[in-house]
């Protein structure tokens, strides 16, 4: 299958799941890559840090290392904080075509979004506000009720939308690039799917648990359209999601949503995917990033 024939199919209730790769697209191999951002902030502040991230240790744990060294500085107290300094080194991310056709195409289809990105980019590239939905539980730390669009929405699967799972640059504090934070997601999500009256695993209506205002909602009730994603080990927090995204549907057949995930024909991590799999994504393999990114394939 290609990505265009899927779009074509699933255009009137599709979401799309979008990583990094969006940004690395026709830009040179060093700009837009959390690696070298991390590797930046290394040479900063670690004296014996070489001029590359070690090998055995994935991205998450390296920041967490990271954080621990400058907190043992001296000087951590009178310099902004690990999150903030990495979205200082975001600053000057601008969009690009693909940015621009890629929302187009959402925005046509009132195509929910959701990112592990955290700059603005997808936001920027067709002129987007933030606004903040439905919900009490509203914090700069997790703010899971925030996105980006050209109009309020009334409630997450209403329509075009921009939303952040990882954080964005926004609130700075929402950034979750270590281990620790991850698991903190995990707990917060923990809570809204398996706890208390308005859980999801309860299976009441689906506009009435208490994650109908946040992005959870989409990822659970929409077909998903992965692309730009690695999904490689350290994304333990969107690997877990899934884990649970395919539990409820065992529980509640009848809501199954489908999801793929689009891959370049040279990524043959048989792990990963055996592991989409087992969670009920269908990844199907394209020529080269110009059949993802490409304007061709989009408008």
């Amino acid at each position: 299958m290609q990505l265009k024939t899927l779009l074509s199919r699933h255009k009137k209730d599709l979401a799309l799941l979008i990583g990094n790769g969006i940004n690395r697209y026709n830009s040179h191999a060093s700009n837009n890559s959390w690696d070298a951002l991390l590797t930046q902030l290394a040479q900063q502040h670690l004296p014996e840090f070489g001029k590359q991230l070690p090998p055995g240790m994935s991205l998450t744990e390296f920041y967490d290392v990271l954080d621990l060294g400058l907190r043992g500085q001296a000087s951590s107290k009178k310099t902004p904080g690990l999150q903030q300094q990495f979205c200082d080194l975001m600053a000057d991310w601008r969009a690009m075509p693909q940015h621009a056709y890629v929302m187009a195409w959402a925005q046509k289809h009132a195509s929910p979004v959701l990112t592990t990105n955290f700059e603005q980019c997808l936001s920027d590239a067709i002129g987007g506000k933030a606004f903040i939905g439905k919900g009490a539980s509203f914090t700069d730390f997790y703010p899971w009720e925030a996105y980006f669009s050209t109009e309020e929405l009334s409630e997450p699967c209403a329509g075009f939308g921009i939303w952040h799972i990882n954080g964005m640059q926004k609130y700075h504090r929402s950034i979750r690039l270590g281990l620790t934070h991850y698991m903190g997601s995990v707990e917060r999500a923990r809570v809204r799917l398996h706890k208390g009256s308005g859980r999801l695993s309860a299976g009441g209506a689906i506009h009435a648990w208490d994650g109908a205002n946040t992005w959870l909602q989409i990822l659970f009730h929409r077909p998903l359209a992965i692309l730009g994603l690695g999904l490689a080990e350290n994304e333990v927090f969107l690997r877990w999601l899934l884990i649970e995204r395919a539990k409820y549907y065992k529980d509640f057949p009848a809501r199954f949503q489908p999801a793929w995930f689009v891959h370049t024909e040279n990524d043959r991590d048989i792990g990963k995917l055996y592991f989409l799999k087992a969670v009920g994504v269908e990844a199907f393999a394209v020529p080269d990033y110009d059949a993802i990114y490409g304007e061709s394939t989009w408008t």
